[in-house]
């Protein structure tokens, strides 16, 4: 998976959902939802991100936990949606 992607990724939820606390211990697979660090509010700020960011389209079938319960599952969404992208444009 690509570092800079978990990076982007871990930034943006240490950032709004820890308010900035760095010294928070949050693993790549750790469940952001059993966690209570992520809600339903906050999972659409999560995707609204994923999509500027990324520049991916997240359709609502897409927003379930396999998709976006950890940074690795994060990560492998936004991989798997940029390969869907570009096999359409090619």
């Amino acid at each position: 998976m690509s570092e800079p992607v978990h990076q982007h990724i871990r930034e943006f939820i240490v950032e709004n959902f820890l308010f900035g606390d760095d010294d928070y211990e949050l693993d790549n697979g750790v469940s952001l939802i059993e966690t209570d660090l992520v809600d339903s509010t906050g999972i659409l700020e999560l995707v609204s991100f994923l999509e500027e960011r990324f520049e991916i389209a997240v359709a609502d079938a897409d927003i379930v936990p396999g998709n976006l319960d950890s940074i690795d599952r994060i990560a492998a969404f936004v991989a798997r949606k940029r390969g869907e992208g570009q096999r359409l444009a090619g």
